[in-house]
């Protein structure tokens, strides 16, 4: 089927490997690469094709998602001397599911452009768990016509897709939803480990929150305090999910943002500090939700 020529998809690592196996899973043939060859072994056993850079990606494919941990990596794996745009053919759909500022989203779009290939960017929330059952939610930056061939392949890894405009309007989108989730993180934190410490039984307090006012997602589907939910970071020593690493980075880009447009964000920019400050005490590779732990070691507990 001419709709199932092959995807490229690069970037394969908590988050790619299984957006990647769910394009397999759909009937597109893959065509991979990874900075971290390790990485690819997974997709290999699948019958995915591997090859050694973005530029033999962009040989071989003209629909070529993107999932990179960072604005620098962006810039590289597109503009770089093995990068996409060395080897991409007119007419090819770039999209890009990483999480950076929006500025660099819009500059890849006239890199691209320059080529005759089209950027959209398509940032994703819902973690490694939406990603494995193909329930990701994807905010979609770039010119409404591509929109459509962009969704088919986003709508295999996803239960959602969402245009949100010109390019960058997808990232304008994922870093508003990051920041709203750092904030929640901590407030349910701090909350929970109040409750404690007043002598409530956490199970209970999370039930309480949970049908009241104070419900939000940290609490009911994410909760931070070990033991009161299972399938959850924080019920395995808060690894796997979302690194704290990531959530500092991602509050990095809404500060960014928020000084360029002059924007006021106090909460956000406390919340920044919190994570940086938790980076820097071991807890870099940990799950976000560590900021509950974070809290109790800062009282001594």
């Amino acid at each position: 089927m001419a709709s199932k020529t092959p995807v490229g998809f690069i970037g394969l690592g908590n988050m790619g490997t299984p957006m990647a196996k769910n394009l397999l899973k759909n009937g597109y043939p893959v065509i991979a690469t990874d900075v971290f060859p390790e990485s690819c072994k997974e997709l290999q056993d699948l019958n995915a094709l591997v090859v050694d850079s973005p530029a033999e990606v962009a040989k071989k494919a003209d629909r070529i998602i993107t999932m990179l941990p960072s604005s620098p990596d962006v810039l590289k794996v597109y503009t770089g001397p093995n990068g996409i745009l060395k080897n991409v053919k007119k007419g090819t759909l770039l999209i890009d599911s990483s999480t950076i500022d929006p500025a660099v989203s819009r500059q890849m779009a006239v890199a691209a452009e320059k080529m005759g290939a089209v950027f959209m960017d398509a940032p994703v929330t819902g973690g490694v768990g939406a990603a494995s059952l193909a329930r990701l939610t994807f905010m979609v930056g770039g010119l409404e016509e591509e929109y459509n061939a962009a969704q088919e392949l986003l709508t295999c890894m996803g239960a959602n897709v969402v245009y949100c405009g010109q390019v960058g309007t997808g990232q304008a989108a994922k870093i508003c939803n990051n920041m709203l989730l750092a904030i929640g993180m901590i407030g349910t934190a701090e909350t929970m480990n109040l409750g404690i410490r007043l002598g409530l039984d956490p199970k209970l307090l999370a039930k309480i929150l949970n049908m009241s006012s104070g419900r939000c997602w940290s609490s009911d589907t994410y909760n931070p305090v070990p033991g009161v939910m299972e399938g959850v970071p924080s019920a395995n020593n808060y690894q796997g999910g979302f690194g704290t690493t990531l959530m500092a980075k991602d509050l990095g880009l809404a500060q960014n943002t928020a000084t360029d447009t002059k924007t006021s964000i106090p909460l956000s920019s406390l919340a920044h500090q919190i994570y940086r400050v938790m980076c820097s005490r071991g807890y870099a590779n940990k799950d976000f939700s560590s900021v509950f732990q974070f809290l109790r070691e800062e009282e001594g507990q």
